[in-house]
Protein backbone atom coordinates (compact mmCIF):
# COMPACT_ATOMS: atom_id res chain seq x y z
CA UNK A 1 0.00 0.00 0.00
CA UNK A 2 1.36 3.16 -0.53
CA UNK A 3 1.63 5.38 1.98
CA UNK A 4 1.07 9.30 1.49
CA UNK A 5 0.70 12.39 3.99
CA UNK A 6 -0.97 15.30 3.57
CA UNK A 7 -0.73 18.62 5.19
CA UNK A 8 -4.03 20.34 4.53
CA UNK A 9 -5.99 22.55 6.93
CA UNK A 10 -10.10 21.89 5.68
CA UNK A 11 -10.60 18.74 7.32
CA UNK A 12 -13.53 17.87 5.31
CA UNK A 13 -11.84 17.79 2.09
CA UNK A 14 -8.50 15.68 4.22
CA UNK A 15 -11.80 13.35 4.90
CA UNK A 16 -13.09 12.92 1.83
CA UNK A 17 -9.46 12.32 0.09
CA UNK A 18 -8.88 9.59 2.88
CA UNK A 19 -11.83 7.60 2.02
CA UNK A 20 -11.67 8.00 -2.05
CA UNK A 21 -7.68 7.00 -2.01
CA UNK A 22 -8.28 4.03 0.04
CA UNK A 23 -10.05 2.49 -2.48
CA UNK A 24 -6.74 2.84 -5.15
CA UNK A 25 -4.62 1.13 -1.93
CA UNK A 26 -3.82 4.71 -1.12
CA UNK A 27 -3.26 4.86 2.74
CA UNK A 28 -3.79 8.58 4.03
CA UNK A 29 -2.80 10.78 6.72
CA UNK A 30 -3.38 14.01 7.52
CA UNK A 31 -2.28 16.83 9.41
CA UNK A 32 -4.18 20.41 9.84
CA UNK A 33 -1.14 21.77 11.91
CA UNK A 34 1.72 22.25 9.79
CA UNK A 35 4.40 22.11 12.49
CA UNK A 36 2.98 18.94 14.01
CA UNK A 37 3.00 17.71 9.92
CA UNK A 38 6.52 18.74 9.59
CA UNK A 39 7.54 16.90 13.17
CA UNK A 40 5.99 13.76 11.75
CA UNK A 41 7.50 13.67 8.73
CA UNK A 42 11.03 14.13 10.48
CA UNK A 43 10.74 11.51 13.15
CA UNK A 44 9.14 9.18 10.65
CA UNK A 45 11.32 10.08 7.72
CA UNK A 46 11.54 7.25 5.17
CA UNK A 47 7.76 5.88 6.07
CA UNK A 48 5.89 7.71 3.79
CA UNK A 49 5.92 7.61 -0.10
CA UNK A 50 4.58 11.18 -0.70
CA UNK A 51 3.51 14.47 0.49
CA UNK A 52 0.46 16.60 -0.62
CA UNK A 53 1.08 20.24 0.42
CA UNK A 54 -1.87 22.90 0.73
CA UNK A 55 0.08 26.33 0.18
CA UNK A 56 -2.44 28.25 1.92
CA UNK A 57 -2.34 27.01 5.55
CA UNK A 58 -2.59 29.27 8.94
CA UNK A 59 0.65 28.67 10.93
CA UNK A 60 3.40 28.88 7.88
CA UNK A 61 3.22 29.25 4.45
CA UNK A 62 3.08 26.32 2.09
CA UNK A 63 6.21 27.37 0.27
CA UNK A 64 8.15 27.35 3.37
CA UNK A 65 7.28 24.01 4.10
CA UNK A 66 7.61 22.68 0.89
CA UNK A 67 11.64 24.33 0.63
CA UNK A 68 12.30 22.54 4.70
CA UNK A 69 10.97 19.82 3.55
CA UNK A 70 12.68 19.38 0.03
CA UNK A 71 15.99 19.95 1.72
CA UNK A 72 15.92 17.58 4.40
CA UNK A 73 13.57 14.73 3.35
CA UNK A 74 13.86 12.86 0.21
CA UNK A 75 10.28 12.51 -0.24
CA UNK A 76 8.17 13.49 -4.04
CA UNK A 77 5.76 16.80 -3.12
CA UNK A 78 2.54 17.17 -4.86
CA UNK A 79 1.34 20.96 -4.23
CA UNK A 80 -2.58 20.93 -4.23
CA UNK A 81 -3.88 24.78 -3.83
CA UNK A 82 -6.65 27.34 -4.94
CA UNK A 83 -3.79 30.14 -5.25
CA UNK A 84 -4.01 31.27 -9.00
CA UNK A 85 -0.86 33.08 -9.14
CA UNK A 86 1.12 31.23 -11.31
CA UNK A 87 4.57 32.81 -9.81
CA UNK A 88 4.08 30.44 -6.63
CA UNK A 89 3.54 27.31 -9.22
CA UNK A 90 6.66 28.02 -10.72
CA UNK A 91 8.43 29.08 -7.10
CA UNK A 92 7.06 25.92 -5.91
CA UNK A 93 8.56 23.58 -8.56
CA UNK A 94 11.82 25.70 -8.36
CA UNK A 95 12.04 24.62 -4.84
CA UNK A 96 11.44 20.98 -4.61
CA UNK A 97 8.21 20.84 -5.73
CA UNK A 98 7.39 17.30 -8.18
CA UNK A 99 4.10 18.17 -9.20
CA UNK A 100 1.39 21.37 -9.07
CA UNK A 101 -2.36 20.36 -8.66
CA UNK A 102 -5.07 22.94 -9.24
CA UNK A 103 -8.38 23.21 -6.52
CA UNK A 104 -10.90 21.98 -7.21
CA UNK A 105 -9.54 18.84 -8.79
CA UNK A 106 -10.96 15.09 -9.74
CA UNK A 107 -9.41 13.20 -7.13
CA UNK A 108 -9.01 10.58 -9.77
CA UNK A 109 -6.59 12.80 -11.49
CA UNK A 110 -4.74 12.96 -7.90
CA UNK A 111 -4.05 9.59 -7.72
CA UNK A 112 -2.71 9.29 -11.47
CA UNK A 113 -0.44 11.85 -10.38
CA UNK A 114 0.23 10.20 -7.05
CA UNK A 115 0.89 6.68 -8.95
CA UNK A 116 3.32 8.41 -11.85
CA UNK A 117 5.55 10.26 -9.39
CA UNK A 118 6.42 7.27 -7.49
CA UNK A 119 6.97 5.34 -10.23
CA UNK A 120 9.52 8.43 -11.63
CA UNK A 121 10.98 8.25 -8.24
CA UNK A 122 11.71 4.62 -7.99
CA UNK A 123 12.42 3.83 -11.23
CA UNK A 124 9.58 1.00 -11.86
CA UNK A 125 6.63 0.67 -11.39
CA UNK A 126 5.60 1.01 -7.90
CA UNK A 127 6.93 -2.32 -5.36
CA UNK A 128 5.04 -2.32 -1.95
CA UNK A 129 7.48 -2.42 1.08
CA UNK A 130 7.60 -5.57 2.49
CA UNK A 131 6.81 -4.42 6.08
CA UNK A 132 3.38 -3.07 7.02
CA UNK A 133 3.56 -1.94 10.82
CA UNK A 134 0.02 -1.50 13.03
CA UNK A 135 1.35 0.28 16.35
CA UNK A 136 -1.93 0.26 17.75
CA UNK A 137 -2.46 -3.42 18.10
CA UNK A 138 1.46 -4.32 18.30
CA UNK A 139 1.37 -6.30 15.15
CA UNK A 140 4.36 -6.28 11.89
CA UNK A 141 3.62 -7.78 9.43
CA UNK A 142 5.92 -9.06 6.23
CA UNK A 143 4.61 -9.39 2.89
CA UNK A 144 1.17 -9.66 4.36
CA UNK A 145 2.22 -12.19 6.86
CA UNK A 146 1.92 -11.68 10.65
CA UNK A 147 5.30 -12.22 12.68
CA UNK A 148 5.54 -13.62 15.74
CA UNK A 149 7.46 -11.56 18.19
CA UNK A 150 8.16 -11.17 21.45
CA UNK A 151 7.12 -7.94 23.44
CA UNK A 152 11.35 -7.20 23.48
CA UNK A 153 11.60 -8.45 19.86
CA UNK A 154 8.95 -6.39 18.50
CA UNK A 155 10.15 -3.13 20.55
CA UNK A 156 13.41 -3.41 19.17
CA UNK A 157 12.33 -4.41 15.55
CA UNK A 158 9.98 -0.63 15.55
CA UNK A 159 13.01 0.98 17.38
CA UNK A 160 15.58 -0.08 14.54
CA UNK A 161 12.92 0.34 11.73
CA UNK A 162 11.75 4.07 12.56
CA UNK A 163 15.57 4.76 12.38
CA UNK A 164 15.56 3.40 9.20
CA UNK A 165 19.41 4.22 7.59
CA UNK A 166 20.36 5.20 10.83
CA UNK A 167 23.11 3.84 12.67
CA UNK A 168 21.43 2.45 16.45
CA UNK A 169 24.35 1.54 19.14
CA UNK A 170 23.64 -1.25 21.28
CA UNK A 171 23.78 1.22 24.84
CA UNK A 172 20.86 3.41 22.86
CA UNK A 173 19.14 -0.09 22.34
CA UNK A 174 20.14 -1.25 26.21
CA UNK A 175 18.54 2.45 27.34
CA UNK A 176 15.57 2.79 25.30
CA UNK A 177 13.87 -0.83 24.73
CA UNK A 178 11.85 -0.79 28.03
CA UNK A 179 11.15 -4.93 28.22
CA UNK A 180 15.09 -5.17 27.59
CA UNK A 181 16.79 -5.00 31.36
CA UNK A 182 18.74 -1.98 31.50
CA UNK A 183 21.69 -4.27 33.30
CA UNK A 184 21.53 -6.31 30.37
CA UNK A 185 25.09 -6.82 28.85
CA UNK A 186 25.85 -6.31 24.55
CA UNK A 187 25.85 -9.49 23.99
CA UNK A 188 21.97 -9.67 24.69
CA UNK A 189 21.26 -7.60 21.81
CA UNK A 190 23.06 -9.28 19.57
CA UNK A 191 20.78 -12.71 20.41
CA UNK A 192 17.50 -10.34 20.11
CA UNK A 193 18.74 -9.38 16.71
CA UNK A 194 19.16 -13.18 15.72
CA UNK A 195 16.23 -13.90 16.44
CA UNK A 196 14.64 -11.33 15.24
CA UNK A 197 16.88 -12.10 11.62
CA UNK A 198 15.21 -15.53 11.81
CA UNK A 199 11.78 -14.38 11.79
CA UNK A 200 11.95 -11.97 9.76
CA UNK A 201 13.72 -14.31 6.77
CA UNK A 202 16.73 -12.09 6.91
CA UNK A 203 20.08 -14.44 6.20
CA UNK A 204 22.57 -13.83 8.82
CA UNK A 205 25.85 -13.78 6.83
CA UNK A 206 24.08 -11.59 3.99
CA UNK A 207 21.19 -9.79 6.15
CA UNK A 208 19.23 -7.79 3.67
CA UNK A 209 17.40 -5.94 6.68
CA UNK A 210 18.96 -5.48 9.50
CA UNK A 211 22.43 -4.91 9.04
CA UNK A 212 25.80 -5.08 11.50
CA UNK A 213 28.12 -1.89 12.30
CA UNK A 214 31.06 -3.47 13.79
CA UNK A 215 31.76 -1.70 16.98
CA UNK A 216 28.72 0.28 17.00
CA UNK A 217 25.16 -1.11 16.49
CA UNK A 218 22.82 -2.09 13.74
CA UNK A 219 21.26 -0.40 10.91
CA UNK A 220 17.66 -1.39 9.33
CA UNK A 221 17.15 -1.04 5.23
CA UNK A 222 14.36 -1.71 3.17
CA UNK A 223 13.95 -2.20 -0.88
Amino acid sequence: MIKAVMIEDDKEIAELLKEYLHRFNIDLTNFENAEEGLKVLNEKNGEFDILILDLTLPDIDGLEICKTVSRSINIPIIISSARGDYSDIVTGLEIGADDYVAKPYNPRELVARIRSLIRRKTGQKSIPKPFEIDETKMIIKKDGETIDLTSAEYELFLTLYKNKGNVITRDFILENIKTMSYESIDRSVDVLIGRIRKKIGDDPKNPKYIKSIRGYGYKFYEN
